[in-house]
């Protein structure tokens, strides 16, 4: 190693167009450079409780336990089933993509009886099929925003027909990126991911629950991390009022999320969905004109989030080499049986612009061409 090795990262500047994560706002990225603050120090305490009230406000929430955890946002899914399933529940799980199936999975190690509601993937949740599945079940569960799929689904519809069931939402895609009010809408916990519509790095885990939820949680779950009992003792201060240590957070990730969200709010809510929107729909708008097809059904598209389909003796693969070796441009994959079928192309957070549109299909048609 040469003394100055340290400089000689293979790390370049990329765009990161694919599903997340995307590149930051710049004020997130600045505050992972300022001085570290402990996870005790008061003034940490106090940044974490202006990002749990910003969240709130994203969100569309009154929810005292609303916190970021200390993980990715598939922590927040485990800490959704985790803390409120009891052995033998039945737990309906509408399945229309990648991580519709995760809710399947994590639902059932923890011990739930799982109804999974299938949809053919590209579509959005059929609500009349998922709250007829079971006339009782303690748990309904559904994706907001399908990463794997650029769907949105009527996350409110299913609210208004719950019935006694709490409901969960992974709104890992949605979160900073549209319209959200959960309360209004009835759902009683959701998680999601810094990494995406809030234009942070990964490594948090915006998590919300209602205080009903709370009150059915499960007394001594399995996982001691995720134990919203302790958690909240620290991030909430609901022991007594008093902050009590459960483990070192990452300040400086928390530090750089209410940067994000500070960035956020200054710019507008409002003015942000529509930055998003318009991004999204002068991708797909552009994306059409070259002659693709859109994977997603149309009324139900994401604007965050575009899946298109791979045209007919097109190499995936290749093309997205091609844009990341000339244009150190990042689009993504699909997943499963569409990993070579279809491209998912984020405009999120800070790379949600028309102007990133246009050079993302400009670079697109080139790879077409010439890879």
């Amino acid at each position: 190693m040469t003394e100055n090795s340290v400089f000689e990262s293979p790390i370049v500047g990329r765009q990161l167009f694919g599903p997340g994560p995307c590149n930051p706002y710049p004020e997130a990225h600045l505050a992972l450079s300022l001085p570290l603050l402990g996870h005790l120090d008061p003034a940490f305490i106090d940044a974490m409780d202006a990002t749990s009230e910003m969240l709130r406000q994203v969100w569309g929430t009154r929810n005292q336990r609303t916190l970021p955890l200390s993980a990715t946002g598939s922590a927040g899914m485990e800490a959704a089933f985790v803390n409120t399933v009891h052995a033998g529940d039945v737990v309906v799980v509408a399945v229309n993509g990648l991580f519709g199936e995760r809710m399947v999975d994590v639902a059932a190690r923890h011990g739930a009886e799982v109804i999974a509601v299938e949809h053919e993937y590209g579509t959005p949740v059929d609500v009349e099929r998922v709250i007829t599945a079971h006339p009782n079940p303690k748990i309904i569960a559904a994706v907001h925003a399908e990463t794997s799929t650029g769907v949105v689904s009527d996350i409110q519809a299913l609210g208004e027909n719950k019935g006694d069931a709490l409901l969960l939402a992974d709104c890992v895609t949605s979160i900073g990126g549209m319209e959200m009010q959960l309360d209004d809408w009835g759902v009683d916990l959701a998680y999601a991911g810094s990494q995406k519509c809030l234009g942070v790095a990964p490594g948090l885990a915006p998590f919300t629950i209602s205080d009903q939820a709370f009150e059915r949680r499960v007394e001594k779950p399995s996982n001691w991390y995720l134990d919203l009992n302790l958690l909240g003792g620290y991030a909430t201060g609901t022991t007594g009022g008093r902050r009590t240590y459960h483990h070192t957070a990452p300040t400086g990730m928390v530090v750089s999320l209410k940067a994000a969200l500070e960035r956020i709010f200054a710019e507008g809510l409002q003015n942000v969905y529509a930055r998003h929107a318009a991004a999204g729909q002068a991708l797909q708008d552009g994306l059409e004109a070259m002659g693709l097809t859109l994977f997603a059904e149309e009324g139900s598209r994401l604007a965050q989030l575009t899946t298109v389909n791979v045209p007919e003796g097109v190499d995936s693969a290749a093309v997205r080499h091609y844009l990341m070796s000339k244009y150190n441009l990042e689009i993504g994959a699909g997943t499963g049986a569409y990993a070579a079928k279809i491209w998912r192309i984020g405009m999120m957070g800070h790379n949600a612009t028309d102007a990133n549109a246009n050079l993302l299909l400009a670079a697109l048609k080139d790879a077409l061409n010439n890879a």
